[in-house]
């Protein structure tokens, strides 16, 4: 498929994309931008689309893969859009976070969180951290598999130790 048969296919889509991106995001601004990531993605890889398959279906699981991406990213970092004139859902109870309470609890995950062997708290706090297991495993020199199995060793420890911090779905 030529550069310019490939365009006018994608841009032919765009009405579709707009409406599947409608289903995912219910704003159109959301799916505007959506559906111009998605076209944008699609041309960028455009080398990787197998010509004489449904182009239709490779443009759309794009969109999909996006979409649970960027959710994905949103989650994880707990983004919250605050319109308020004060910021006030931004930023929280800063009373409730310095509490007493918080500071005891605090104090008493980290004791806790202090039993752990080293081999299994410095995964553990990596992660934590942020890192991702291959940078963990490259940093302490052991395989990937080894990260992951001492990741979730501290996890289980850490729950058996601190039952009272265990999360209940009533």
């Amino acid at each position: 498929m030529s550069t310019l048969e490939f365009n006018n296919t994608l841009t032919s889509l765009e009405s579709y994309l707009m409406a599947f991106a409608m289903n995912y995001t219910k704003n159109v601004e959301d799916a505007r931008d959506l559906t111009q990531e998605t076209m944008l993605k699609a041309i960028r890889y455009k080398d990787y689309y197998t010509p004489k398959t449904n182009f239709k279906a490779w443009v759309f699981t794009i969109m999909k893969n996006i979409f649970i991406n960027q959710y994905r990213r949103k989650v994880k970092s707990g983004t919250i859009f605050d319109n308020s004139t004060d910021l006030y859902l931004l930023n929280g109870n800063t009373e409730e976070r310095n509490s007493p309470d918080n500071h005891i609890a605090n104090q008493e995950i980290q004791a806790k969180f202090n039993t752990l062997a080293e081999e299994y708290r410095e995964p553990f706090e990596m992660h934590y951290l942020g890192y991702k297991y291959k940078e963990i495993a490259e940093k302490l020199d052991i395989p990937i598999g080894t990260v992951k199995s001492r990741i979730f060793i501290a996890r289980k420890k850490l729950m058996d130790l601190l039952p009272e911090y265990r999360y209940t779905n009533n």
